[in-house]
């Protein structure tokens, strides 16, 4: 009888072709559109900001982001005003096709199928993703085969690095994600009344696993985990509020003052009461680039933020102060500085998400039209409790303003001025009276007449980017002028323009009338930086 032999069972083995990666500076309102081609494409923002839109989903993009999208789909990319850093990533699945143990025979092929996760994907933590990515980077090009292996292992290793975080949901994991969905819902129903049934069943999870998990997510119990977020509102209203303890208890959801006062005792050590009145009298404050309105108002802040393309705000005479480099560091280097009360504008997230700050103190986010510093400085007083110095510090400036715009007006008449911020991405011209860091208060405040090309830029336009043909135009009396270090790949790029026969040929330049102005001085909406250009005006202008 012939003997039938079975066929050694089929094994796949799936692995990913680096098929292309890039580095890409993007300057300010920079846009592409189009289709991704043939492969799977990463996006992973290493700086700036902006939005990119996949088939019709549209996503913001800040450092840390990393997006996926599927061969052949329309992607729209779009930087903010302070462009955009990204890698672009991209790859193709393929699979290794054979017969069992001891077959010698197989097949390599492109795989053909999707991939595990699409859209925004998780890339923790962010040091370990830009490792691999500037590795990877550095290596493409190598010509040594044993180099080109070691680099396949290290896309291999971080193509699995985002296959971990991004997998497919097991049950277990359909069950955490139910739990951390009803954390969330706590977060935003505080005040509702809520008991561990309730929660478990809105959840659909058996209470004691949901006991578990919710455990194992917050390591708090839940109701006590709600009442931690009943007491952090609560401080934020003692600090930002004159509300009455009543009214503050009803607010976030405790029944009656007494067991609120209860609570807030037991989680703190102090009454609400106590805590409102040391809190706005000793607040350890950390505004991240509103640092001028808190010494302005007789505030020291717990910790100065600063940007190593920027440097800190050496103005501000904060030596003493503590730095956090927002370029490197995050909040748990925050924690470590333990802020009390912690005060924010629109635009901070880009550094660090609101959601994690407000882990650590009280948040206030601080509404900051910018050129109006005075409608700012007057609600950053009335949050601390330093309302008696407002009009004080108003009036300083605007006598000192006068004084400078009477002596101006004498020295520089019939000549104009412009202000130019420059960096390794080109040369940005600042607008005229109404906007922007620097025209209210040179155009305004002190009267300067503006170059014609600045009164040419759009309505409501802060600053553009100045092209080739508008800069041979660009005849001012006067130039000030400030570098911007962030998107320099070497010391001293952003310098560079200064060499150019363009740059020689201005009238400014021949004249010797150009005046560099530090940067994080003059790149701010304070009163104290206000002052300050009024000072640097003056030293080079009367």
């Amino acid at each position: 009888m012939k003997q039938v032999t079975e066929p050694a069972p089929l094994v796949r083995t799936l692995f990913y072709v680096l098929k292309d990666i890039q580095y890409n500076v993007r300057a300010s309102r920079w846009q592409e559109h189009g289709k991704t081609g043939g492969h799977f494409t990463l996006w992973v923002i290493t700086g700036g900001s902006g939005t990119i839109d996949i088939g019709g989903n549209r996503l913001p993009l800040g450092r840390g982001t990393c997006c996926l999208a599927d061969p052949d789909a329309a992607v729209e990319l779009t930087a903010d005003e302070d462009g955009l850093i990204y890698y672009r990533v991209s790859f193709e699945p393929w699979s290794v096709c054979g017969a069992g143990s001891g077959s010698g025979t197989g097949q390599n092929e492109p795989s053909g199928g999707g991939f595990p996760f699409q859209g925004e994907a998780l890339c923790h933590p962010f040091s370990t993703c830009m490792d691999y990515l500037e590795s990877i980077y550095r290596h493409r090009d190598s010509d040594d085969d044993l180099e080109q292996l070691d680099n396949h292992v290290r896309f291999q290793e971080w193509m699995r690095f985002l296959l971990a975080q991004n997998r497919s949901s097991s049950y277990e994991g359909n069950m955490r994600q139910a739990v951390e969905q009803s954390i969330e819902l706590i977060k935003e129903q505080y005040r509702d009344v809520w008991t561990v049934n309730a929660l478990a069943d809105r959840a659909n999870v058996a209470r004691w696993q949901y006991s578990r998990l919710f455990k194992e997510l917050t390591g708090q119990i839940p109701l006590d985990y709600l009442n931690g977020v009943r007491i952090d509102r609560a401080k934020k209203l003692l600090l930002t509020t004159d509300d009455r303890l009543y009214d503050i208890a009803q607010n976030v959801g405790f029944s009656n003052e007494y067991y609120f006062n209860r609570r807030f005792k037991q989680t703190l050590g102090i009454s609400p009461g106590q805590y409102r009145r040391h809190y706005r009298e000793h607040a350890r404050v950390f505004a991240p680039f509103l640092e001028d309105f808190l010494v302005a108002l007789g505030i020291t802040p717990v910790v100065e933020c600063s940007h190593r393309g920027w440097g800190r705000q050496e103005y501000l005479g904060l030596h003493d102060v503590p730095v956090l480099d927002l370029a490197e560091e995050d909040e748990d280097d925050l924690s470590r500085h333990h802020p009390d009360f912690i005060m924010l504008d629109s635009g901070f997230d880009k550094w660090i998400p609101n959601d994690r700050l407000g882990r650590l103190a009280p948040t206030f986010h601080m509404p900051h039209p910018g050129e109006d510093w005075r409608s700012t400085l007057h609600k950053a007083a009335r949050l601390l409790g330093r309302t008696d110095r407002v009009e004080e510090v108003i009036r300083h400036y605007e006598q000192k303003a006068r004084d400078a715009r009477s002596v101006l007006g004498r020295s520089t008449r019939g000549q104009t001025v412009a202000f130019l911020r420059i960096s390794a991405l080109g040369i940005s011209l600042y607008a005229g009276p109404d906007y922007g860091y620097t025209g209210p208060i040179l155009y305004k405040d002190l009267g300067l007449a503006p170059h014609s090309l600045v009164m040419e830029m759009e309505q409501e336009t802060r600053k553009m980017n100045l092209p080739p043909e508008w800069l041979e135009r660009l005849d001012a009396d006067h130039l000030f002028i400030t570098f911007d270090r962030r998107h320099s790949s070497v010391p001293g790029e952003e310098r560079a323009i200064l060499e150019t026969a363009s740059w020689q040929a201005l009238p400014a330049v021949k004249k010797r009338c150009v005046y560099e102005v530090d940067f994080m001085t003059w790149m701010n909406y304070g009163v104290i930086s206000n002052s300050k250009k009024i000072d640097d005006v003056l030293k080079v202008l009367a």
